[in-house]
């Protein structure tokens, strides 16, 4: 980046949420610089289904209860919004593969109570919706069901791809740079890794969960691990919707259209858990089971990935003015599985703030909003944040580290240090602390992802150099000398 940079808006983050946002200030007229640690959607953006759904993930009964009948209202209204604005850029940019789909809600235990429930909740907050006895078309399974009209689906590379090329022939300016730190003022200013200053009007962190503050958004939030298969499955094996159950974790489904005269490919994602707690190493399995029970045509199972799901504890994500205080810093996060939606709509209200409009979504997002009705929620997942510090008095994972193999990692007690250690391929012992660098809670060894996890507030780091994955952490974890471990453990 070039010295002396100072642009109207800095963004932080070059996802959906970011790039949307560029995109809309550099239209106004605003000098806007993009940064991103490692690129356009090396996040979290590349690891979405990329569902576009007004029928939101959290049942609209509890977000009546949360919001008001008037919220859960502005709450559709907004996503079918965003739907709505994706449609008409990808139309001008080469369709992204944009399609209108209807969404299925079925019970996972074939109760149909609970979703006649959403049914009523869901016509309130103004979705076009239906209650179907045969359920599913197609899908004998999946009985009975809601249909929501007007969903849609995208091929999210495609998409993303157009938004960056637009967003740069707007103006936008695209680096490679890493932020520590932003401080707020009259002209807030990111601190980057490499020592530069970067100063601006305003600031948006868009980098999935703010890394700027320790706590003001952290106790409404909770980080969450969901994974994804993908399954061979012959044309017309399935219908072309999205598909969801009410399960607790649940399920979710969405087809990927043939291309030349090949199979379809059927992504299925679920088995849920918060960020490094009750991870399942059969989370694949369980999957590709269950996607062999409802989809008995597959082919078979070609990719596996996860990602990070930021859960509010209202059901809604968090877009507007820093809730610390920090002046002419915006934030966006909390996209509860609906990332590219909530993204979006991130970009149109972010806008609107920076530029002085008036926003009616503006106080259903505000990430200062109060949170009694949500109360029970909120107290729950803290004392649950609470509860993972007990890790600093318990036992190592292991006794010796004879007992780790290749590319396995553990915790092990040395003294008064609780120690990540990670015998690499060739067997070298990589060590750190097992102190996060966020709020010092103990990282825990993530199996299938070869990562130490957070399990207070879901940062992540590489199994092997310590390096920050996912935030809130916004520095690695702290190198640990292996040569300090007694002799006996080697």
């Amino acid at each position: 980046m070039p010295a002396g940079e100072a642009p109207d808006v800095l963004v932080i983050g070059a996802g959906i949420a970011g790039m949307t946002t560029a995109l809309r200030l550099a239209q106004e007229g605003r000098e806007v610089v993009v940064i991103d640690r490692e690129g356009p959607g090396a996040g979290e953006t590349l690891r979405t289904t990329a569902h576009l759904a007004s029928a939101l993930d959290d049942r609209f009964y509890h977000l009546a209860r949360w919001h008001g009948a008037d919220g859960a209202r502005q709450a559709a209204a907004s996503h079918a919004a965003a739907i709505d604005w994706i449609e008409r850029f990808a139309a001008g940019s080469g369709g992204c593969g944009f399609r209108r789909v209807p969404g299925y809600l079925f019970p996972h235990d074939g109760d149909e109570r609970r979703i006649r429930r959403e049914l009523d909740a869901a016509r309130d907050a103004g979705l076009e919706v239906e209650f179907l006895d045969d359920g599913v078309p197609g899908v004998p399974a999946m009985r009975p069901a809601l249909r929501f009209a007007a969903q849609a689906r995208i091929d999210i590379d495609a998409y993303l791809r157009a938004l960056v090329a637009a967003a740069q022939d707007a103006g936008v300016r695209c680096f490679r740079a890493e932020a520590l730190k932003v401080e707020g003022g009259e002209r807030p200013v990111a601190h980057l890794a490499d020592g530069v200053a970067l100063h601006a009007a305003a600031i948006v962190i868009a980098s999935n969960v703010p890394f700027h503050e320790a706590v003001a958004i952290h106790t409404k939030q909770a980080a969450y691990r969901s994974y994804v298969v993908a399954a061979g499955l012959p044309a017309g094996a399935a219908p072309d919707a999205l598909l969801w159950d009410d399960g607790d974790p649940y399920h979710y489904v969405r087809l990927v259209e043939a291309r030349d005269g090949g199979d379809a490919l059927l992504l299925v994602g679920g088995a849920d858990h918060k960020t490094g707690q009750d991870e399942d190493p059969t989370a694949y399995v369980r999957l590709q089971e269950w996607t062999r029970r409802m989809f008995p045509a597959v082919t078979g199972f070609s990719h596996g990935w996860s990602g990070q799901i930021i859960e509010p504890n209202d059901g809604l994500a968090f877009i507007g003015r820093d809730p610390g205080g920090e002046a002419n810093v915006y934030i966006a996060t909390g996209d509860s599985g609906n990332g590219i939606t909530h993204g979006t709509l991130a970009g149109l209200l972010l806008t609107d703030l920076i530029v002085g409009r008036d926003n009616p979504w503006a106080q259903l997002y505000d990430p200062k909003r109060k949170m009694f009705r949500g109360a029970g929620e909120w107290l729950r997942e803290n004392a649950n944040v609470a509860a993972q510090y007990a890790d600093w008095v318990g036992a190592g994972d292991i006794h010796a580290l004879d007992e780790l193999g290749l590319g396995e990692g553990a915790v092990i007690r040395h003294g008064m240090h609780r120690v990540a250690v990670y015998r690499d391929g060739d067997g070298r012992l990589c060590s750190h602390s097992a102190r996060c660098t966020h709020l010092g809670c103990a990282v825990r060894w993530s199996a299938a992802e070869k990562s130490w996890n957070c399990p207070c507030h879901g940062s992540r780091f590489d199994g092997q150099t310590g390096a920050v994955l996912n935030g809130p952490a916004s520095r690695p974890l702290e190198p640990f000398d292996p040569a300090r471990l007694d002799p006996d453990r080697q």
